[in-house]
């Protein structure tokens, strides 16, 4: 298993965090008139929690899920409400170490995948020591 060395983050929604926000979006493809958009504000927290209490955020340690557009160094918000589902992207805890794959239940049997060709699924065959900690609801990610 890689060493992703997870760090959590409790969400901090003491302050204002409205950033400029303007309706609309921006054109991906050709230019739009500066007119056609109209200034307001928006609250990351708003955007990305769903249930405050439950949500953390961590950083991306490691290239196991790059695939899946998580990136060495990106922002993971992880709510902790939400039920574990097969396919979704989850981080775990195993034996006390954190890592983030996507989840694979199959024939009864419970499978972290990465999203990298370098790294290999693993079988959790000891659920002794391996808990479904929180999904993962959005990635930050710096271009």
């Amino acid at each position: 298993m890689d060493k992703e060395g997870l760090n959590i983050y409790k969400v901090d929604d003491k302050g204002e965090s409205n950033v400029p926000y303007y309706e609309g979006g921006v054109a991906a493809g050709f230019p739009s008139p500066a007119d056609d958009f109209k200034e307001l504000s928006l609250d990351l927290n708003t955007l990305v929690v769903q249930h405050r209490e439950a949500t953390f955020y961590a950083r991306v340690s490691g290239q196991s899920m790059i695939g899946a557009g998580l990136d060495d160094g990106d922002i993971i918000v992880i709510d902790r409400s939400l039920e574990p589902r097969d396919g979704k992207i989850a981080v775990c805890c195993i034996d006390g170490e954190f890592t983030v794959k996507r989840l694979k239940f199959l024939d009864g049997e419970c499978w972290l995948m990465p999203e990298n060709d370098d790294f290999k699924p693993l079988k959790i065959v000891d659920e002794s020591g391996f808990i479904v900690w929180g999904i993962v609801t959005f990635v930050i990610k710096a271009v």
